[in-house]
């Protein structure tokens, strides 16, 4: 393939679409089949950001900015989202470093 022919492409929403689904079940195979609290919550920021890459661009699509305010809020939350998740699941893994999902459990009161 020439880089004509590449330069010839326009990528379409339908092109990012596919893109995110693709992302979307990447992550949601990853998070089934793994049980590394760690990788299990990438997979779910995998999957969270699939969905904001579908909102940005249908709003764009659209010519709506409400899926890129939507976008910048779910952002924000998956921010503080982070801070959290991975100090917990951090300090799990520092005490038990094989730790699994299983183990999670075990932080209920």
């Amino acid at each position: 393939m020439s880089a004509a022919m590449l330069g010839a492409v326009t990528p379409t929403t339908t092109y990012y679409l596919i893109l995110s689904a693709l992302l979307f079940g990447i992550g949601a195979a990853g998070l089934m089949i793994r049980r590394n609290p760690l990788i299990m919550f990438m997979c779910i920021e995998l999957m969270l950001n699939a969905v904001n890459l579908s909102f940005v661009a249908l709003a764009v699509r659209f010519g709506n900015i409400d899926g890129q305010t939507a976008v910048f809020f779910v952002m924000v939350v998956a921010a503080a989202e982070v801070v959290v998740g991975l100090g917990l699941i951090i300090s799990l893994l520092k005490r038990r470093p094989g730790a699994n999902a299983d183990d999670l459990a075990e932080l209920r009161g």
